[in-house]
């Protein structure tokens, strides 16, 4: 596929990228790679047995459905049968787009499960192109995390640290690098974040390659998702499924017979060139930064120029609006509008599914100051409403469901989010903002560089061996909070994590947090609000003034996969519990509760505290 601006070329009938020729260079893609390791999509499944499979989303057959002066398409289809066990059960349709004058190219998939057809999951599900590595050097991912990058080399003559992606630099061609550790997962991103990321070349002049996903309607799990978007290679990403921070809770799992169709993109490859980016890169960036705001235009998504009978054009959709309001009695006397919150439709679940649905399509938009909100370009069918409000505890879900037709326009009206409250604060600790970003985070251990951005200000938990430093500051005893004198920037350790007492061993912490209270009833019913904002293969037990109890208060059982202490996530999944907590076991004076992490075989289970708060009788 060619223009006057660029040329792409293509396997037959796989539908591999094999070259991407522009601006005078002849292949942006690793020619050090096989042609069937440069730009491609792939899969993650198995058929519910122990063992995982990767496995390309190949065509089998080659089609050119429109070529003409200002557009070609091209489709790459396989179908599946039963003969293929050993393959995902699929019917793929991938298919390349390429407009004129256009410095790129789009690139989406229809994968589909018929009735009938077995039993299987799927891990992950991506799009990745490899680039050349001796001319790709800076990499952008936000307007604070870029810089200029190790290779692929340095990695491998550097040192694995705990897991096989983190590695200490020792032998970098770049001296200033030596000492620091690289790990894909310094890059990842949230959904909502993660519209524009890519390189930028050492050629003359400098080229961009950038990753625009203009729309999040196809990725699983909600704004809040994260996943890895570009790392050290070069590799750029598009992931669309994985359980990355989230665990196996976000894995599609197909029922025996169950049909399935999505369809997933279009996501759009975007090249640029700039002379004056040789002194200064992030000119590049900027620029594929306003292509973005092209591309995420009401006026442009969906784009009409996809040709599949499958992709949902603009006509077909509706929207959906209205004006959300939070009541809260211990905050306002009336009630207020739910500034910048998370507004969206999902397929039906209960408050809060969202974070955990991964097979149909989701729609977000962001509240006004005064509340109102319209959420467009709905594809049509069934959804619940749901929304998350920064400063506000819980999830909202709207009582009623919404059905979306072909061209609707449903109008709400006010609508009135009841977060989880029983009585008036006693004392709270933290932000509930689904984060622990407001909490202490350290300085990532002596013996590593910390690792520079562009800017480290909103980046300081991208670091590597946080969690060790845990063990540092509390050798022998645990994190103590007292709610009068601590302040949780400063004092509230940004993950509960196991202390590290041998080679290889370790052990389970317990926090306490101290508290004065007056006139205690024993009749009375007091709630800790507990929001955790991650958790990974933990089970926290609560106690009230009896440290030693043989039964907890209270138990979140084994939660968690999110692996996001270990993956410089901030977050993971959210969690909330409303803990009732008897007038008798409190007393007038001093109180504590002890928050215990008791699983621990690994520095990387434990839990993220969103928000703690404690709430008087019930009222």
């Amino acid at each position: 596929m060619a223009s006057s601006i660029l040329r792409i070329t293509l396997s037959i009938p796989h539908g591999d990228v094999t070259g991407i020729s522009y601006g005078g260079v002849q292949n942006l893609l690793s020619t050090h790679n096989l042609e069937t390791n440069r730009g491609y999509w792939d899969i993650i499944w198995n058929n519910t047995g122990p063992r995982t499979t990767r496995a390309k989303l190949s065509g089998t057959s080659f089609e050119v459905i429109i070529n003409n002066e200002n557009q070609t398409e091209i489709s790459f289809k396989k179908t599946w049968n039963a003969s293929q066990s050993n393959e995902p059960p699929l019917n793929i349709d991938k298919r390349f787009i390429m407009l004129r004058n256009t410095p790129g190219f789009y690139t989406y998939s229809i994968v589909e499960r018929l009735k009938g057809w077995p039993i299987s999951y799927i891990q992950n599900l991506r799009l990745v192109f490899k680039l050349q590595g001796n001319m790709f050097h800076y990499m952008a991912v936000s307007d604070e995390r870029q810089r200029v990058m190790p290779t692929e080399m340095d990695r491998k003559e550097g040192q694995v640290l705990d897991y096989k992606e983190a590695v200490l630099l020792t032998n970098s061609t770049n001296l200033d690098l030596n000492g620091e550790v690289d790990d894909k997962y310094f890059y990842a991103s949230d959904n909502k974040d993660g519209k524009v990321y890519g390189w930028v070349s050492s050629t003359n002049p400098p080229l961009g390659f950038w990753m625009i996903n203009p729309s999040n309607e196809y990725r699983t799990g909600g704004p809040f998702r994260q996943d890895l978007t570009t790392h050290v290679g070069p590799t750029v990403l598009s992931i669309f499924v994985s359980t990355h921070y989230a665990g196996e809770d976000l894995a599609i799992k197909f029922g025996q017979g169950e049909p399935w169709k999505k369809v997933i993109g279009p996501v759009f490859v975007y090249l640029n060139s700039n002379a004056a980016a040789k002194a200064n890169p992030s000119i590049l960036w900027n620029d594929a930064k306003k292509r973005v705001c092209i591309d995420f235009k009401a006026a442009s998504w969906p784009y009409e120029f996809a040709v599949s009978k499958d992709y949902i054009k603009s006509n077909q959709r509706g929207s959906v609006s209205g004006k959300l309001f939070v009541n809260d009695r211990f905050i306002s006397k009336h009630i207020v509008a739910a500034s910048n919150a998370y507004i969206g439709l999902a397929p039906l679940g209960e408050a809060g599914s969202w974070q955990r649905e991964n097979k149909g399509y989701q729609f977000w938009t962001k509240t006004h100051g005064n509340g109102n909100f319209i959420i467009e370009k709905v594809i049509f069918g069934t959804y619940n409403l749901y929304a998350t409000v920064p400063g506000i505890l819980g999830d909202y879900k709207y009582t009623s469901i919404i059905n979306v037709t072909s061209g609707s326009n449903i109008k709400l009206g006010v609508l009135l989010y009841n977060p989880p409250r029983n009585g008036a604060t006693i004392w709270e600790i933290g932000v509930p903002d689904r984060t622990a970003a407001e909490f202490f985070i350290p300085n990532p251990p002596p013996q590593f560089k910390v690792h520079k951005y562009k800017n480290n200000s909103e980046s300081r938990f991208k670091q590597y061996g946080l969690w060790k430093q845990y063990s540092v500051l509390y050798p022998k005893i645990d994190l103590v909070y007292n709610v009068e004198t601590s302040k949780y920037s400063r004092d509230w350790f940004y993950a509960h994590v196991t202390r590290k007492i041998g080679n290889n061993t370790y052990k389970s912490t317990s926090w306490k947090i101290i508290f004065n209270l007056a006139n205690v009833s024993n009749a009375s019913n007091y709630t800790l609000q507990l929001a955790l904002a991650a958790a990974s293969q933990a089970e926290l037990q609560v106690r009230v003034n009896d440290e030693k109890a043989q039964m907890p208060h209270f138990t979140t059982g084994h939660i968690g996969g999110s692996n996001a202490i270990a993956r410089h996530g901030i977050h993971g999944l959210y969690w909330i519990y409303s803990i009732g907590i008897q007038g008798k076991l409190l007393i007038n004076g001093e109180n504590t509760i002890f928050l215990t992490q008791i699983l621990a075989l690994s520095p990387f289970q434990g839990i993220m505290y969103d928000y703690l708060r404690l709430e008087g009788p019930h009222q």
